[in-house]
């Protein structure tokens, strides 16, 4: 049985390319996990797109012998739409390192991770990182966390993950200062599901903090919450590959294979018991989706396919949602509406399914949640208010009623944080003014930086507020938010009609004072991206039944009388008008064909 008083678990947590991968390279090298001769750059970064994109966008946890030490690190995410992997790592650890960047300093999602480490009452370790830089400017980031943390400044550890100087002296403080799991006194099995994933042979794997007892393989298990048994097919630890081993006892990390089949059976947050009468272990908070899209296969034969790899990537990504759309999105067929918690996630769900289950699919245009009050006669499946009042909740363009029968929408705000050069204030303002947001105070920081506090609506941050930010600050600037209270906003619902055929996918909630002229921009943008026909094809900008704006492809052109030579203008008069005869027969009777990749163009700004 392993010894309780030798394991240490913790995480890393920081902002984007702060360097929490190239530490872990760091220390799987010292403590010899990987072979030199296997080892590469970002190597906990498994899945390829995070070494397509350069970022961390699922934990990795993997365990490291140092000296009679047992090392447990999960590796996490960076980005604002990911904070759900963090808080989840951070429930199964006692302990984390705060990076902080020494040519950035302390950054928005920066603190937002640290609040969470700190409702967990874990031993924090603040480290500065990239001391080798020239343009590093350690004393500034070392005031920055002295303010932030109350530390001294000889307690904050300077090292560089690239080169490796300050690591080890790094691990050390890692055992001394991050406390071994509590005992549990000889009580029976008791497990937190931190993380799954799906095997085609074993199953489902569940990733485990062990809280109490210990497990073995042919052992009878039990999921609490979902009230399922199931005989432990195997189990062992990551290093960070998944490796077999005996038991798993209080303390460690590692994986049980549950041989369960059914997807629905075994969920994150969940507690494995050895009964079913042992004290469940506090789970995880219901991430709250932000963005909502309706997906639906190119093919309506691949949608029990989508449905089954929407569950899969849900047991490895348990913030993202789904449910079956309803009717209502014509020739689209049936799909899911499904829940992101940003666009970066939206974007990487979307690649998942193309790579790994080779699926085709149309997105329809994201949109937040809305509040309608209305008729009741209009608004099924209404919530009732404290004060009596119905509303119902839209996620999707199309599900809109029409102004005329409701009396108001609410929509949610966020509450966030920029921190930002002091001489960037000014755009920064003017960026949230023209998001129609508000500034609520600022805060400096050390360095000449500010902390800014602002409220906006949630849909214009979800599109392209990083990116615009980035380029205004010269790519100094970040941010972190989280959702705040509904606020009245008065919008209608911008349809978009191709050859006098309405478009579901592309239908959208926009202001009402700016429905001409993002109305325009959508058919101007359109009218780029779709190739010309035989015909003439009309795009059009609709609210309720008012034509905003329009645009018109014209058809391809032949020459049909080319090959005449001389002869009476009558012969070309009959071509020409036996070639208009089949082009409006052809414009009746023919569709456009769009393809998934239109659709996803038109989603970006």
């Amino acid at each position: 049985m392993m010894d309780r008083d030798k394991i240490r678990n913790f995480c890393i947590l920081a902002h984007i390319d702060h360097g929490k991968s190239t530490l872990a390279d760091r220390f799987l090298e010292l403590t010899g996990t990987v072979e030199k001769r296997k080892m590469r750059e970002q190597y906990l970064d498994m899945n390829p797109l995070e070494r397509e994109k350069g970022i961390t966008i699922k934990m990795q946890p993997v365990r490291m012998e140092w000296g009679e030490y047992i090392l447990n690190l999960i590796d996490t995410p960076g980005h604002v739409d990911f904070t759900y992997e963090v808080s989840r790592a951070l429930a199964a650890v006692e302990g984390a390192l705060l990076l902080v960047d020494a040519t950035q300093g302390v950054q928005a999602q920066t603190i937002a991770n640290l609040h969470l480490a700190l409702e967990q009452k874990l031993v924090i370790i603040p480290v500065i990182n990239k001391i080798d830089l020239p343009s590093a400017e350690v004393a500034k980031a070392a005031q920055e966390i002295v303010e932030l943390l109350g530390v001294e400044p000889d307690e904050i550890l300077k090292i560089s993950a690239k080169t490796g100087e300050g690591v080890e002296d790094l691990l050390r403080v890692i055992v001394e200062k991050i406390p071994p799991p509590k005992p549990s006194g000889g009580k029976p099995l008791c497990a937190l599901i931190f993380d799954s994933l799906y095997d085609p042979y074993q199953g489902i794997i569940a990733h485990v903090r062990i809280g109490e007892g210990r497990v073995k393989a042919r052992e009878k298990i039990f999921f609490l919450a979902s009230g399922t048994s199931a005989e432990v097919a195997e189990v062992g630890i990551f290093t960070p590959q998944r490796m077999v081993s005996r038991e798993l006892s209080e303390g460690e990390i590692g994986y049980i294979a549950t041989g369960i089949k059914e997807l629905e059976q075994v969920r994150v947050g969940d507690t494995i018991g050895s009964t079913m009468e042992v004290e469940p272990l506090p789970g995880y908070r219901e991430p709250m989706p932000m963005v909502f899209a309706s997906v639906f296969p190119e093919n309506q034969d691949e949608y029990e396919q989508l449905r089954d790899a929407l569950k899969k990537l849900k047991l490895n990504d348990a913030a993202l949602s789904f449910e079956p759309e309803a009717v209502g999105f014509g020739s689209l067929g049936r799909g899911f509406r499904v829940g992101f918690l940003g666009m970066l996630h939206m974007e990487i769900i979307s690649e998942r399914l193309s790579r790994e289950y080779e699926l085709s699919l149309v997105f329809s245009n994201p949109s937040v949640a809305f509040h309608v009050y209305g008729l009741r006669k209009t608004i099924d499946k209404t919530i009732e208010t404290e004060s009596g009042e119905e509303y119902r909740t839209v996620y999707s363009a199309m599900k809109m009623p029409d102004r005329h029968e409701i009396s108001r929408v609410e929509e949610p705000w966020v509450a966030g944080e920029i921190i930002a050069p002091a001489r960037f204030l000014g755009a920064l303002t003017t960026l949230v003014h023209e998001r129609t947001g508000m500034i609520h105070g600022t805060l400096p920081l050390a360095g000449e930086r500010l902390l800014v506090r602002f409220d906006a609506p949630l849909r214009e941050i979800i599109v392209d507020f990083h990116d615009v930010l980035k380029s205004i600050s010269s790519g100094f600037a970040s941010f972190s938010y989280v959702l705040g209270a509904y606020r009245f906003v008065d919008v209608v619902r911008l349809d978009i009609l191709v050859a006098g055929e309405k478009v579901p996918a592309f239908s959208e909630i926009v202001p009402a004072d700016r429905a001409y002229a993002i109305g325009r921009l959508r058919v101007q943008k359109l009218k780029e991206l779709l190739p010309r026909e035989l015909f003439t094809i009309a795009l059009q900008a609709q609210v309720e039944g008012r034509v905003l704006a329009r645009e018109t492809i014209a058809a391809m052109s032949k020459d049909v009388t080319g090959y005449l030579y001389g002869g009476d203008r009558t012969r070309k008069m009959k071509l020409w008008k036996k070639q208009q005869a089949g082009k409006k027969r052809l414009k009746a009777q023919a569709q456009v064909e769009i393809s998934s990749d239109i659709f996803l163009k038109m989603m970006k700004r």
